[in-house]
């Protein structure tokens, strides 16, 4: 499971389908409806949030704004019908860690996106996030290719 700190803008197709389904398995954990994956690092900062519901279906709506704008169909008849939460915190050092190992995933999936992406310097945020600094998250699982 990977939920995207970083803007869902920069994914490829494959790679927003996969956030929208594995965001909407989030919300399912989120909500008791699935008994695995409940300990899963991805999970701890909506658990932790005040409003762990709201925070995954802002988390989710904004990925199918960005779906809307490439004329995806996602179901947003699926996302709970909680309400807005307050903005989480990322790190900085989570965000380039995030976007060097979108970065690597493709120079194989796909190499135009790479070529579009590889010389940005500022990282956008998925909109629920605002930035701090510091460095990698402690739940994040370091791919050495990423980092």
């Amino acid at each position: 499971m990977r939920l995207w700190s970083i803007h869902p803008g920069y994914l490829d197709s494959k790679g927003l389908v996969a956030l929208w389904r594995e965001g909407l398995l989030a919300q399912n954990v989120l909500l008791g409806k699935t008994k695995g994956y409940k300990n899963h690092p991805q999970l701890s900062r909506f658990k932790n949030a005040d409003n762990s519901e709201a925070a995954i279906a802002s988390y989710l709506r904004c990925v199918a704004d960005e779906a809307d704008k490439r004329n995806y169909k996602f179901d947003r008849d699926k996302i709970s019908k909680n309400s807005e939460c307050s903005r989480l915190q990322v790190t900085e050092g989570q965000l380039e860690y995030e976007f060097k190992h979108l970065l690597n995933k493709l120079k194989v999936r796909d190499p135009s996106r790479h070529e579009e992406l590889k010389s940005i310097k500022q990282i956008e945020t998925h909109p629920l996030f605002t930035k701090t600094e510091g460095g990698i998250e402690e739940w994040e699982v370091i791919h050495q290719a990423a980092t």
